[in-house]
C-alpha cells in the first residue's frame, strides 16, 4: 500500500460549467497530481458531486493551507467542501445490544487492518457483548434503559464519547431509537444498520413482517441516523433470495450474513471517504 499523503477533496454544488477544469486547474498550478477523480450530476435536480484524491509529495500549499487556498474557488462556484487527508484514522465508537454479530465481524476486520479505524470504547444497554470488548481489550460501557430513563442512559452515553473525541458513531446492531437531543449533541455522523431492505419492512421486526408477506427476497441496509426513524440517507444495501421453505428463524439466520457484509462495507466507504449526502440521497464514489 503506498504510504505517502495523499488528499481528498469531496464538493457539492448546483451544476454548472468548468468545475471539474478549475478543480483539476488549482491542483495542476500548485504542483499536485491527480491520483483518482469521479463526479456526478443529479439531472432532476442540478446538483453537482465530485471526489477527488490528489498527490500530496511535492504539492506547493501545506496541508494545513489548502482548505483556505480553495475557497475562493469554492466561493465563484458556490461549492459546500470537505477536505480529508488519507493516513488518518477516525475514532469509531461502537453502540450495540444483545446481538454481537455485527460487533465481533466490526473488530475483527479492525484487527486484520481491513478498517482503518480506532475503536476507542463500546456501549451497550446489555452486558453481554463486555466478553468481546474484554477480548479485544477495548473500553467497555454498560447503560441500561430503565423505563423512564431514557434521557438519563443518553446523557451518560454522551459523556463517555465526547471526551474521546469520537468522529463516528456505529450502531451495530443498538436496538434502542436515538432521541433528536442525542442527535443533536453528539457532534457526529451516526451509521446504523437496519436489517430490512429498506424503505420496506422499517420499524420493528422486519424479519417477521417480511415472513408474513411471504416475500422472495429480504434484505439488509445501512443507512445515516436521522431523527426520522429508518428514513436516514442510505449508504449501502444488499438482498438474499428466500422460499417458502424458509422458517422464521431462516430470514433471521441469512438476514444477519447480509447484516455484516452491508454495515462492514457502509464503514469502509464512510472511512475512505467516498460518500456525499445531499438532501434524502447518497452519491457513493467506488
Amino acid at each position: 500500500m503506498d504510504s505517502r499523503i495523499a488528499a481528498i477533496l469531496l464538493i457539492y454544488c448546483k451544476d454548472q460549467k468548468g468545475i471539474v477544469a478549475r478543480v483539476a486547474g488549482f491542483i495542476h498550478d500548485f504542483g499536485g497530481n491527480i491520483l483518482d477523480s469521479d463526479h456526478h450530476t443529479d439531472r432532476e435536480t442540478g446538483d453537482f458531486l465530485m471526489r477527488t484524491v490528489f498527490d500530496l509529495e511535492g504539492f506547493q500549499i501545506p496541508r494545513e493551507e489548502i482548505a483556505a487556498s480553495f475557497a475562493p474557488i469554492a466561493k465563484i462556484f458556490g461549492i459546500s467542501f470537505q477536505l480529508h487527508f488519507s493516513g488518518q484514522r477516525p475514532r469509531v465508537g461502537i453502540l450495540v445490544s444483545h446481538l454481537d454479530h455485527c460487533l465481533v465481524d466490526l473488530l475483527q476486520r479492525q484487527r486484520r487492518g481491513e478498517l482503518e479505524i480506532d475503536i476507542p470504547l463500546i456501549i451497550s444497554n446489555h452486558e453481554v457483548c463486555r466478553f468481546w470488548a474484554e477480548l479485544f481489550d477495548i473500553p467497555f460501557f454498560y447503560f441500561p434503559v430503565q423505563p423512564g430513563s431514557k434521557q438519563e442512559q443518553e446523557d451518560q452515553v454522551l459523556a463517555e464519547l465526547k471526551p474521546r473525541q469520537i468522529s463516528l458513531l456505529v450502531m451495530a446492531r443498538y436496538m434502542q431509537i436515538l432521541s433528536s437531543q442525542f442527535l443533536d449533541q453528539v457532534g457526529c455522523p451516526i451509521i446504523n444498520i437496519h436489517h430490512s431492505f429498506l424503505p420496506a419492512f422499517s420499524g420493528a421486526k422486519p424479519y417477521h413482517q417480511a415472513y408474513q408477506r411471504g416475500v422472495k427476497v429480504i434484505g439488509a441496509t445501512a443507512h445515516y441516523a436521522t431523527a426520522e426513524l429508518d428514513e436516514g440517507p442510505i449508504i449501502e444495501q444488499d438482498v438474499i433470495r428466500i422460499g417458502h421453505r424458509d422458517s422464521i428463524q431462516d430470514l433471521i439466520r441469512k438476514g444477519r450474513d447480509l447484516e455484516v457484509m452491508v454495515l462492514a462495507r457502509a464503514l469502509r466507504l464512510h472511512v475512505e471517504h467516498r460518500v456525499l449526502v445531499y438532501g434524502q440521497k447518497t452519491v457513493i464514489f467506488d
